[in-house]
Order: structure tokens, then sequence, then C-alpha cells
């Protein structure tokens, strides 16, 4: 039996909050995203501002998502570390395109990106591996991501054998080579800022060939 939710309305904060073109941060978009990604950072509202949905998809378009979270940001794209075992991964290696989406409830603002990944070199994946605390180097030792298991004893055996061998400071982890970082290339950097009235204000950032940026409003 279905459940009608159609009912589900929560009126944001009656104050307009509205993008004014000409007085925007910069003419690019990563200078728009770092002020909001600042601001969301510092709300005490929001605990993982870097928290974003990671949507790839088949060879043959057959989509899935999932979320990940942000570890660098800035021109060159926006960075993220998995295990290139999973199932995102294997996504990537057929159809290196991907859209991430940031959601901040408490600001009701919401950033859409959309473009290309490649993988970032592995001499920057181990640097970011290494600076982890040592429990999240083992869970990257650990997890065959995505991968079927017969049960969590299969997790928390090797957790146990890995936590025993490398103590805390007490020896390093080896960088494992199935696990690195993705860096995704915006074609196109969307900014939503919501309204009560649900007509919300959209911002649309598009690469040109040239590599500058379109500006474009849209409707909501």
């Amino acid at each position: 039996m279905s459940v009608d939710i159609g009912g589900m309305r929560k009126p944001y904060n009656d104050k307009k909050h509205t993008f004014d073109v000409d007085n925007l941060v910069a003419k690019e978009p990563f200078a728009q995203f770092k002020a909001w990604f600042d601001e969301a950072t510092k709300h005490a509202n929001i605990e993982e501002a870097n928290s974003m949905c990671l949507a790839t998809a088949t060879s043959d378009g057959f989509p899935s998502a999932r979320m990940v979270l942000l570890k660098k940001y800035g021109p060159e794209g926006f960075t993220f570390f998995t295990n290139y075992t999973s199932r995102k991964a294997d996504e990537l290696e057929v159809n290196p395109r991907a859209a991430l989406v940031f959601y901040w409830e408490p600001l009701k603002r919401s950033v859409r990106v959309e473009g290309s990944v490649e993988r970032v070199s592995e001499a920057e994946s181990s640097e970011y591996f290494h600076s982890r605390p040592v429990s999240s180097q083992i869970g990257a030792w650990v997890s065959d991501q995505s991968k079927i298991i017969p049960d969590r004893t299969v997790l928390t055996d090797k957790e146990k054998e890995l936590s025993e061998k490398y103590k805390e400071g007490a020896e390093t982890l080896p960088y494992p080579t199935h696990w690195g970082g993705y860096r995704v290339v915006p074609r196109s950097i969307e900014f939503w800022q919501g309204q009560s009235d649900r007509i919300h204000d959209r911002l649309k950032f598009t690469r040109t060939e040239d590599q500058s940026w379109e500006i474009h409003r849209l409707a909501p």
C-alpha cells in the first residue's frame, strides 16, 4: 500500500536570499563554492559539510549513487578517495563521468557538479592515505569494497589482525595500490538557493571551449 506524503511541507525562513549576478564573489564558480562551503563548515547544525552524493553510471547508462566525502577542491576539480575495486570505481573506469550533489539543509543550499573524472596520481593518493588516522588506513586494507562477503567476521577478523600488527605509531602501513583518489573535473557547477515560496534561485556556471565560464540564471 502506497503512502501519500504530498502534504509534507516545511516553510523556509521568509528572508529572501537571491543571487546578484553583478556582485558575485567572482566570475568563476570556485570562489563562490568556497564562500558557501566555508559558511556550511562553520554552521553549528552541519556536521559534515564535505559530504556529497556521487552519481556514476555503467557504460550503458544505468546509474548508481552513494555518499562520499570531499577531500580537496579548487580550479583543478573536486577530489575524493575510494577503493579501486568498488562498484563506483568499476563504473568510472568504463564511463569516466560523474555528478556530485552537496546539500546543506540548514542553509537551504545545494551545489551540483557535473564533469569528467580522472584518477589522481599515486603519489597524491599515498600522501593522503598516510595522513589518515591508523584506524582509517586499516579500513582501506580491510574492505574489498562492494564485494559479497559471507558475514561480518571477515572484516572484524582482518581488522583485529592488522590492528595488532600496526599499533598506533609502531609501524607504518604500506600504501594499498587498490585504493586512491579520483578528481571530478567540472564542465558545469550549479548553485541552488531554496526559497519558501518554491521559486528557488538557481545560477549555473558552464565551462566554455576556451576554459572560461559562462553564467546563466535558471528557472526553478
